[in-house]
């Protein structure tokens, strides 16, 4: 490439990055500066000092945020390798301030010395204005380059030490929940209660459901506690261990014990287990219709062993959730319930009451049971009569108690 080829790019101005740099000019001829700083801001590098004592290069140095520093070599009070050797003693080590030593001293001695000193360029003078003007726009850019990549590195630092700080976090917040849990698995703090089931007709009660309660701070609903036991890998352990105490009081209920699993704890053989030297034709497994099931089918079939020692399946939560008539008929339960969401207000709602009929006839039709919940007021209780539902739970007929200290249920 000719030198005329190589003005072009240069004489028009340089990119707006370098542009903007600060140039701290260090020649003890003030001449010299002059001439240096006219040649910058002929293409556009306005902010230039001049310096004639070098003695006051670290000063300068700090006081504008220099990007570049041009450096004589020989000078009185202090040289240029001094002045080297003191910008690498103060330099920030992940910083980076290109020198470059522009001096008359020709020699291969002298270049080596102010290079081995730390310098990042070498000129002579007298200097090609082009050359000069290409070495300190290369080294502005790798200045900028240097800048941008500490920057974009800093960045990075701060994302990792952000996602750190919220892995630490989450695994406090999960330690914590464990902690919680393990005390609900290993101490006193998991306890049932039961809310019993009549019979509309005469009032009698059929059955008890068994209902956790925890008492564990900070006070929480059970199902948010069974949703955080599920979160640290303890949902199945806390959902056996309420299903034992439950099952423990069976002697001291009347008619059938209904207690809530999922359908993966249903499936395992620790639950199998738990039912050894049972009457299970008093129990009902509710399996809850907020727990999606892929195959309600193949869910019976895995669930066949229990209901041949005489064990029967209720849906629970019928009519709110995930599941419709697919699943009633997937699954085909021997108790259906009615979601209170459903009960609330029905002796005032047409359609909440069509759809208790229509689940009614279905349940006659296939055999089942069919439960509704949240009975609150004698209103609700009176049109579920009326409909020819024959068993109903809810505070209107019983709250959730624990079992008196004698030894029958009355």
């Amino acid at each position: 490439m000719t030198r005329a080829g190589l003005r072009a790019p240069v004489s028009t101005g340089m990119e707006d990055a370098i542009a903007g740099s600060r140039v701290l000019v260090v020649d003890d001829e003030p001449a010299n500066v002059l001439v240096l700083e006219r040649m910058f801001e002929s293409v556009g590098l306005t902010e230039v000092h001049g310096l004639t004592d070098p003695r006051r290069t670290l000063e300068m140095v700090e006081a504008h945020a220099i990007d570049l520093v041009l450096l004589d070599l020989h000078m009185p009070h202090m040289d240029g390798l001094e002045v080297l050797a003191a910008l690498r003693a103060t330099a920030d080590p992940e910083g980076f301030l290109p020198v470059l030593v522009l001096t008359a001293d020709a020699t291969t001695d002298a270049r080596d010395r102010a290079l081995d000193g730390g310098a990042n360029d070498f000129l002579t003078k007298p200097f090609d204005r082009v050359e000069a003007l290409l070495r300190v726009r290369n080294l502005l850019r790798l200045r900028h380059l240097h800048v941008q990549a500490m920057s974009r590195q800093a960045e990075l630092r701060a994302e990792l030490d952000a996602r750190e700080a919220a892995s630490r976090r989450a695994q406090q917040h999960r330690d914590e929940q464990l902690a919680r849990v393990e005390r609900a698995l290993h101490g006193d703090a998991l306890s049932m209660v039961f809310q019993p089931i009549h019979d509309v007709a005469d009032g009698a009660v059929v059955g008890m459901e068994a209902l956790a309660r925890l008492a564990i701070e900070p006070s929480r609903a059970p199902d948010v506690w069974f949703r955080e036991a599920a979160a640290v890998g303890r949902g199945a352990q806390l959902e056996l261990a309420a299903a034992s105490r439950a099952l423990a009081q069976l002697d001291r209920l009347e008619g059938f014990l209904a207690i809530n699993v999922s359908p993966e704890v249903a499936r395992l053989p620790a639950f199998t287990e738990l039912l050894s030297g049972v009457d299970c034709s008093r129990v009902v497994v509710e399996l809850t219709e907020h727990t999606r099931v892929a195959d309600e089918v193949e869910l019976e079939r895995d669930l066949a062993h229990l209901r041949a020692r005489g064990v029967r399946l209720a849906v629970d939560d019928t009519g709110a959730g995930y599941a419709g008539l697919q699943r009633l008929l997937g699954l085909a339960p021997d108790i259906v319930k009615l979601d209170m969401a459903l009960i609330r207000g029905i002796d005032g709602d047409p359609a909440r009451r069509a759809l208790a009929t229509a689940l009614v006839t279905f349940t006659d039709e296939i055999g089942a049971e069919l439960i509704a919940e949240g009975v609150e007021t004698e209103a609700e209780l009176a049109t579920l009569r009326a409909l020819g539902v024959r068993w109903v739970q809810g505070f209107r007929l019983g709250r959730p108690q624990p079992l008196p200290a004698t030894d029958a249920y009355r």
